[in-house]
């Protein structure tokens, strides 16, 4: 089945490339264009994307306040994926709160921005997660101490919380924890829905931001 990606710029140039980049790769396509944040709502609605990608500054709604609201008032929201000139852009990190998935900048290979749209669809890996553990770092709070107490997890939870926050994939933390796939699967999934995240982007952002992970591991 095609995964359905529906674009948001307000370049038209920057539209006409990601549409030729994603229509040319099997198993993708552009569903639709919106050229400000405003348009988004309405087209996610009426065509069912998979994946947004969404410039994070737009002139009238910018990507944050669209991600935010898609989050916030679609039953399964679409995966979003930012797209932004710098990567250190307090913006990007905002996105990541908002809800986004993950960012892609503007200068990023063809071959880069099609493994994004998958990384984001399969959901068992965090895309480029040096860069979105540098952000969550900058923006982390001072330690005062394990602000997920209170969200149930279990000790093997914990630990593949800490993996997911290094950045490590479902296979990586089944090597990592002697652990089948599937079984890292459910744990992940029982992480996801005990703090409240949609994806593992969201629990990471979480874990930064609680005090449970810090800059310093």
């Amino acid at each position: 089945m095609s995964v359905r990606v529906l674009l948001a710029d307000d370049e038209p140039l920057i539209r006409a490339g990601l549409r030729a980049i994603v229509d040319s790769e099997e198993g993708l396509s552009v569903v639709g264009e919106a050229a400000d944040g405003a348009e988004v709502p309405g087209l996610v609605a009426r065509l069912r994307p998979d994946v947004v990608l969404m410039d994070v500054r737009m002139p009238a709604v910018d990507g944050i306040r669209a991600t935010a609201h898609l989050m916030s008032t679609v039953d399964i929201p679409p995966k979003v994926i930012v797209v932004t000139t710098f990567e250190n852009d307090d913006y990007v990190y905002d996105a990541l709160v908002a809800g986004a998935s993950g960012f892609l900048l503007k200068r990023a290979r063809p071959e880069e921005i099609v493994a994004a749209i998958r990384t984001v669809v399969a959901g068992e890996s965090l895309l480029f997660p040096a860069a979105i553990r540098r952000l969550a770092a900058r923006h982390a709070p001072s330690p005062t101490g394990d602000g997920l107490a209170g969200a149930g997890l279990t000790e093997r939870e914990r630990e593949v919380l800490r993996l997911m926050a290094g950045g490590l994939s479902n296979v990586e933390i089944a090597g990592e924890l002697y652990l089948g796939i599937q079984t890292v699967k459910t744990h992940v999934g029982n992480v996801l829905a005990k703090l409240g995240a949609r994806d593992r982007t969201q629990a990471v952002v979480r874990a930064y931001d609680s005090g449970f992970v810090t800059p310093s591991g």
